[in-house]
């Protein structure tokens, strides 16, 4: 998080890009966006790796993490999609732990949160929206364009009807997209803004040592919303994912 004047609030100077690892990063337009994304992808592997590699039968905290975390997966892609769910787990999976440590890791101070900037998020949708259409027309070919023209519903409401279910069935990428990316800024913002309070308030004298004490108790009570609702929209961008996986399987 951005560093605030005593005098000013710029709550939005947070989710500028910057050049990362220096002369490198500079060079390829490496920004602290993708150091994260690639610091979030490392960090689910070696949630993995290290979680599974004592394979003990009686689990050591790392691997019960490990192990809960794919049997929470799994059951929602199965209990979500159905007995075909087990062909995306691994899809399903890595997206929800991507999503869900670039949310974590924006809470601790000076890291950045990649899913607050819509060009991530919305690319993100994009290939789901992409590879579900794809599971689609592989599984029932021209078939499934019988999805945006429901069965029983008279031919003369088609020039209707169609139209509004394909701008239904596009808007999934702006639902996932905004969703995620408005949560994760909105909480960012609030966690500036109270912060600097804290530091413009501190520096006010005696005056101002009960409100800011009231605002670091606000900003305290924030993060802990905050890592609530990481971990939220991580679970409601898969468990969306998996709904539409549905839909692509079974076209209904």
């Amino acid at each position: 998080m951005a560093a605030s004047s005593s005098s000013s609030i710029d709550a939005l100077s947070q989710f500028q890009l910057h050049p990362s690892l220096g002369l490198i990063g500079a060079s390829v337009n490496f920004t602290q966006s993708n150091l994260f994304m690639v610091i979030a992808g490392a960090l689910v592997l070696a949630l993995l790796y290290y979680g599974m590699r004592p394979r003990a039968m009686v689990p050591g905290r790392l691997q019960a993490a490990a192990e809960l975390s794919y049997e929470f997966i799994q059951s929602m892609c199965v209990d979500t999609i159905g007995p075909e769910g087990r062909r995306f787990f691994p899809f399903v999976f890595t997206l929800f732990f991507f999503i869900l440590f670039g949310n974590l890791l924006g809470v601790w101070p000076y890291d950045f949160t990649f899913t607050s900037h819509i060009a991530v998020t919305l690319a993100m949708a994009l290939f789901v929206v992409c590879m579900v259409t794809v599971v689609a027309l592989r599984l029932h070919g021209l078939h499934f364009f019988s999805y945006f023209m429901p069965a029983g519903v008279p031919k003369a409401l088609a020039p209707l009807l169609i139209p509004i279910e394909i701008l239904s069935y596009l808007s999934r990428i702006i639902s996932l997209s905004v969703r995620l990316f408005a949560n994760m800024m909105a909480g960012h913002v609030m966690l500036e803004v109270f912060g600097a309070f804290v530091v413009m308030l501190g520096s006010a004298g005696l005056l101002g040592i009960v409100p800011a004490g009231v605002s670091l108790a606000v900003n305290v009570a924030l993060i802990g919303f905050e890592i609530l609702v990481a971990s939220l929209q991580a679970y409601v961008f898969a468990i969306l994912t998996c709904i539409y996986l549905h839909d692509a399987v079974h076209l209904h």
